[in-house]
């Protein structure tokens, strides 16, 4: 989960020590780290040492002026940004120019007004989350780009490289930083550069090119010289206003000799790559049933899921068993994206395999905790909460782990029993130290149950406020049952006034017939 940054490391630098003791005793009640130095030089040493998030800085000091620390230190964070605000005395428009070229983010004049600079920390403290943010999955990018057997180079459009993953080394024996920069016909024979070079200048003019969208063969040349056939296949993507082309480059050569030795099993070999795409295709709609089964249609249940990614770590399920009893099951695995999504499907296959057994709670809880723990790896975990309904009888069971509590509203809307997380996340521990005992209740008419996981309670709004258990509650209480749901998710959307979630957020509401 991506949480706000609450806490910054910050350089403080004055000459005066009255005053350096002043930023140090405010910044501390703000909960910052603060790091001291008293002129240039010695921030310029602290700030290589101690890598801070922020640096407040006098202009007019011994050693070292300001102007020259913010030049240094700006030229030690070329992969980073570190703001640099600007404390002085001096006040006109020449010297304010003077630190916005020394590379200052922002300038305070001395008197320091401290309701402004405590407003201008948290500026750049949400700045610096959203880096945060763009480094994390920047570095995911990159890690999944490497780990893909396949050359990746992007290129602008004019051609020169902008950047290549690991592949690309080990298929064309350039080093990564000496092909950044060149045209991307280095990785060319010489006759091919040519056309290589009118399709760039078809781009560039904005017309079609037939390199785009289509996987052709062509001959790519190593840095030793040897050229070696390949399949390349050409996308462009758009960033802030600039097209780039993204080229997947394969290795073909071992396939060529094979196809030479093996030209009479052809047939044979399509019919192998058939298979194998049909199976891919299988896995992707076996993946899509899982998540989207029939019982979610249930009368008795309302549902929403919204992921922080493309993939989403929370689940909901829904079961009627051959005996009468309606099932319901939300999942949250361990952070959100793909490895979360694919933590949580071993979850819905037990489930529903239990459910139409008409198992009790109890058992699948021990057994999914089972599964879990012996195919998971350390540190990975599913927080769960289950219920089955005996709606004839008006009783149920729930059992709930390391998700949110679970609330039994009445046909008001008030809370007639909350049902807290006693019960570890499962995968954690065996299953007979887990317990799995659940808890029983039972229901008036027109009851309803409410089941979320934590990125609902931890969403948060532009004043970076949680919604939170008693917004929730809020919003349930005086509606009818047919309303509820969607007024707590209105509830939600007014909280969030358009904040995107930090984590998967996923709320099910259940009718007790």
């Amino acid at each position: 989960m991506n949480a706000l940054m609450t806490k910054m490391k910050v350089l403080a630098v004055d000459d005066n020590r009255t005053n350096l003791h002043i930023l140090q005793v405010f910044l501390k009640k703000l909960g910052h780290d603060v790091i001291l130095a008293e002129n240039g030089e010695e921030a310029v040493a602290r700030f290589q040492s101690e890598s801070p998030d922020l640096v407040l800085l006098d202009i007019m000091m011994p050693v070292m002026d300001g102007f020259e620390a913010a030049r240094r230190i700006k030229a030690m964070t070329r992969d980073r940004w570190t703001p640099v605000i600007f404390l002085s005395a001096l006040n006109r428009d020449e010297n304010l120019v003077e630190g916005l070229d020394a590379g200052a983010d922002d300038y305070l004049t001395k008197p320091i007004n401290f309701v402004v600079l405590e407003a201008k920390l948290r500026s750049m403290q949400r700045s610096l989350t959203m880096q945060q943010v763009a480094i994390d999955s920047l570095r995911r990018i990159q890690a999944i780009s490497d780990n893909v057997l396949d050359a990746i180079v992007t290129t602008d459009e004019r051609g020169l490289i902008v950047s290549v993953n690991e592949s690309t080394e080990r298929i064309f024996g350039w080093p990564a930083q000496e092909l950044i920069g060149q045209s991307v016909g280095v990785l060319m024979p010489p006759d091919a550069r040519a056309t290589h070079a009118d399709n760039i200048g078809k781009y560039g003019a904005d017309r079609p090119s037939r390199m785009v969208g289509q996987e052709r063969e062509v001959l790519a040349l190593h840095k030793d010289g040897h050229q070696f056939p390949a399949t390349i296949a050409v996308s462009q993507v758009v960033l802030d206003n600039q097209r780039m082309l993204i080229g997947v480059v394969r290795d073909i050569s071992e396939r060529k000799r094979t196809e030479q030795k093996l030209r009479d099993n052809a047939r044979q070999l399509q019919t192998y790559y058939d298979q194998t795409q049909a199976e891919q295709q299988l896995a992707l709609r076996l993946m899509e049933k899982q998540l989207h089964r029939s019982g979610l249609r249930d009368r008795c249940l309302r549902y929403k899921v919204i992921p922080a990614e493309h993939f989403s770590g929370d689940i909901v399920a829904a079961s009627r068993s051959p005996g009468g009893h309606f099932y319901a099951l939300l999942a949250d695995a361990t952070g959100h994206g793909l490895a979360a999504a694919i933590s949580v499907l071993p979850v819905l296959a037990l489930f529903y395999r239990m459910t139409k057994l008409n198992r009790s709670v109890q058992e699948i809880v021990l057994e999914l905790n089972q599964q879990l723990k012996e195919s998971m790896p350390v540190g990975r975990f599913v927080a769960v909460t289950l219920i089955c309904l005996d709606e004839a009888a008006r009783r149920g069971e729930i059992w709930v782990g390391g998700t949110p509590e679970a609330f039994l509203f009445d046909r008001w809307g008030r809370v007639a029993t909350t049902f807290p997380s006693a019960n570890l996340p499962l995968g954690i521990v065996n299953s007979e130290e887990l317990g799995g005992v659940p808890n029983t209740f039972s229901w008036e008419a027109e009851s309803q149950i409410v089941l979320c996981s934590d990125g609902l309670l931890e969403a948060t709004n532009p004043d970076h406020e949680q919604f939170g258990t008693t917004r929730l509650i809020n919003a349930a209480i005086n509606t009818s049952p047919g309303d509820r749901f969607a007024k707590i998710e209105a509830s939600l959307d007014a909280h969030q006034r358009g904040c995107p979630p930090s984590d998967d957020v996923s709320l099910m509401l259940i009718d007790c017939p």
